[in-house]
């Protein structure tokens, strides 16, 4: 099963209500003991999440394909990200996240961003 950092700037509800939902997923915020601390740049988040094998829940549409693009270069690697989208409300974006958590194969989303909702096949 998949696990997952939230970043610093997204909603403290998403990590809260999804280990009330899913108990069993690993999910850690940026500020918590071991993690990276508040205000830790996107850069060493990155690293982080590639050392400790987490799959980044993030706001950052903007910077983080960049950060993405220098961090492979480097030869590097991250599980995934994936971009929280707006127009999903809280409970369709715990659902999306519980889902993709429980029906991933490992590293399913490595070196990709991924945008929330994630296509489905019918």
């Amino acid at each position: 099963m998949l696990r997952y950092l939230m970043d610093e700037n997204v909603n403290p509800i998403y990590p809260n209500q999804l280990r009330r939902r899913a108990p069993d997923l690993v999910i850690r915020a940026v500020g918590e003991p071991d993690t990276p601390p508040k205000s830790t740049l996107d850069p060493a988040i990155l690293l982080w999440c590639e050392t400790y094998n987490f799959v980044l829940v993030t706001n950052n549409r903007a910077s983080m394909p960049v950060h993405l693009v220098d961090h492979i270069a480097q030869c590097h690697h991250v599980p995934g990200i994936l971009i929280l989208n707006p127009d999903m409300s809280i409970g369709e974006t715990l659902d999306e996240l519980v889902l993709i958590a429980g029906g991933s194969f490992e590293e399913e989303y490595q070196d990709q961003i991924v945008h929330l909702p994630i296509p489905r096949i019918r």
